[in-house]
């Protein structure tokens, strides 16, 4: 019988290995799967790849995973944000790297990853110091840049219920770039906030079907990151 759970966070993350590139969901706290963060804080893997929207909000969460030095390199579209000040501070040190992509060409590159396409072009970036050093082609008269597609060892993300075939929903705009996620990486976590029994989610709106999902971990009170960065918790 078929069952993804895992007892915990932190077994969850247990086989993440240093140098693995992992894939962070979360469009600022929304939808950031700040448990699981936390566990692979713990967990202690370093020299991390770390793909996200954005690199966290004061001292928790991605920031804290930023923090504690275990993440050589950030791609991600906005690496300063409200309340971000541990990336930007490392980055000007010369302590992390930084591949900045636009959030539609972040987007769509990990699509592409999941689909199994290992590129595509884009006018996106076109005549910017981000088209530096990549392929250009003219098509239909007009100049696009080559953007090739983004794969990971593991993705985190969170779901807003999920039973034990892995078969997941969000909670509105806390979907974000999750399901894309879970397509495009080798192994995905989930923590969930409820876990139902098989057949309690209607399959006409399961977002992301159990293929794509390895392991759920149940989180009945996620945290909230605004919370935490407001009343000044610092991880760990």
């Amino acid at each position: 019988m078929i069952d993804k759970r895992i007892a915990s966070c932190s077994d969850a993350v247990a086989d993440i290995f240093d140098g693995a590139t992992v894939m962070i969901g979360g469009f600022g706290e929304a939808g950031s799967p700040i448990e699981l963060i936390h566990a692979l804080i713990d967990h202690g893997a370093r020299n991390l790849t770390v793909i996200n929207n954005n690199t966290g909000s004061g001292h928790v969460g991605l920031a804290a995973l930023i923090e504690n030095g275990q993440v050589g390199k950030m791609i991600c579209s906005f690496p300063r944000t409200a309340n971000s000040t541990v990336f930007p501070d490392l980055y000007r040190a010369g302590k992390i790297e930084l591949e900045l992509v636009p959030q539609g060409t972040l987007a769509e590159r990990i699509r592409a990853g999941g689909a199994g396409i290992p590129a595509f072009y884009t006018a996106t970036s076109v005549g910017t110091p981000l088209a530096d050093g990549k392929k250009h082609e003219i098509f239909d008269g007009q100049e696009f840049v080559q953007e090739r597609g983004l794969t990971a060892d593991f993705a985190l993300i969170k779901s807003l219920k999920a039973d034990r075939y892995g078969n997941l929903i969000f909670n509105k705009t806390a979907r974000n770039f999750a399901p894309i996620m879970a397509m495009a990486a080798k192994c995905t976590l989930v923590q969930t906030q409820e876990f139902v029994e098989a057949g309690d989610i209607d399959p006409e709106v399961v977002v992301t079907p159990g293929i794509f999902v390895n392991r759920i971990v149940t989180v009945t009170d996620p945290a909230q990151e605004s919370k935490l960065v407001n009343a000044g918790v610092t991880y760990p």
